[in-house]
């Protein structure tokens, strides 16, 4: 195998970053739109604001890899089944913008680029993407039927376990459905505080510790997958106790007004602390048990 001259090299590179300006232009004429759209609309509530944060994230990520991803290129470029991607997220991004359907129009992007590093780089490289291509998904505004399903059994559990933790240490609290009254304040457990979005959030949000951290055994990588569900959902009971006490000590004022807001920092904030902290466990367990196999051995 012969290894190409400078002079090559940089007209291969010149090629490559050439195919590739081409490609922005046209994803940049086809989603600015899209995106103006997101931002004055949907993006603009509480249960989807995390999309833009998703998407520059995998942006970032997208820049990390690019250097990887241009060493990983490969001669076979261009397959039969790239181009049928490429089809068929044209064919969603143009069924989904003359129809309204922001689901197929916000996830055809994700084919679209997912296509062009196949079709210009090849598979190899394409793997090397794969992590900030599947973190788009937690970008896309999921349809309103899914969501209400989804939210109303979410919002009945943080509610029924924020109850019985607070009436367990002793406080004055009730429940009807998603209401909880503590003292002489109601409070309704809303779908930012406890629902289908919030939930994603903090999955992606343990996802991306996952792929910074990159744990090389795939147990403790699928430990963790599987225990970040019940961490989110710990971390929603929280908020939602500390928007309760906010109430019950401060007034309705404080609890829907400034420290609402911080309730919802506290949201991330605890989360990712009980990542980390699940994480330091599961290692301390995976340390203790590969010790006592090296001495049974």
């Amino acid at each position: 195998m012969t290894t190409p001259s400078p002079a090559n090299r940089s007209y291969i590179d010149t090629k490559a970053l050439n195919s590739w300006l081409i490609v922005l232009v046209g994803l940049c004429f086809m989603y600015v739109p899209t995106f103006i759209d997101l931002f004055r609309g949907i993006w603009r509530s509480d249960e989807n604001a995390h999309g833009p944060i998703v998407f520059a994230i995998s942006l970032w990520l997208l820049y990390r890899k690019w250097p990887e991803m241009r060493t990983a290129e490969t001669e076979q470029k261009g397959s039969v089944s790239a181009w049928l991607i490429l089809i068929v997220g044209l064919l969603f991004y143009i069924v989904g913008r003359s129809q309204n359907i922001i689901l197929l129009e916000v996830g055809s992007i994700i084919l679209l680029l997912l296509a062009s590093v196949l079709i210009l780089f090849g598979t190899r490289s394409a793997k090397i993407v794969w992590f900030p291509l599947f973190f788009m998904l937690f970008m896309i505004p999921l349809p309103g039927t899914i969501v209400v399903a989804a939210t109303m059994p979410m919002k009945i559990a943080v509610s029924y376990v924020a109850e019985q933790l607070l009436y367990a240490i002793g406080y004055p609290i009730a429940r009807n459905g998603v209401i909880l009254q503590i003292s002489q304040y109601q409070l309704l457990v809303a779908d930012a505080c406890a629902g289908l979005h919030t939930l994603l959030t903090l999955e992606s949000l343990g996802l991306l510790y996952l792929n910074l951290v990159r744990h090389e055994s795939f147990i403790r990588n699928f430990i963790m997958v599987f225990l970040i569900v019940p961490i989110s959902f710990t971390a929603n009971v929280i908020r939602v106790i500390v928007l309760t006490l906010i109430t019950y000590y401060f007034g309705d004022e404080a609890g829907q007004g400034f420290l609402h807001g911080f309730a919802g920092m506290l949201l991330f904030l605890s989360a990712l602390l009980l990542i980390i902290g699940t994480d330091a466990l599961v290692r301390t367990v995976f340390a203790r048990r590969n010790s006592t196999e090296q001495m049974s051995g």
